[in-house]
């Protein structure tokens, strides 16, 4: 049963499932943005960009999303700066 509201059952569930995934987008977002500042936007010349989007596809990530970012680590969009600290 879900108690008082089947909505707020779904509420709690799709809120805990978001918060998961923005935390592995955000992650994504940031490797996609150095990986494509270091080695170009292209995935053909840049093997790391190129593991890096099949992974944001695996969990689904929105193909804007994923271009979105490689523009920001390339510089034609405006955003935060990650830099690679080893």
């Amino acid at each position: 049963m879900s108690g008082h509201s089947k909505w707020h059952t779904i509420k709690h569930k799709k809120g805990a499932a978001d918060a998961k995934r923005g935390k592995i987008f955000t992650r994504i977002i940031k490797e996609l943005t150095v990986a494509s500042r270091n080695g170009g936007g292209d995935p053909d010349m840049n093997p790391r960009l190129r593991t890096i989007i099949a992974d944001a596809k695996q969990v689904n990530m929105p193909a804007d999303n994923i271009k979105r970012a490689i523009r920001r680590g390339t510089g034609e969009e405006e955003g935060v700066n990650y830099e690679e600290i080893i």
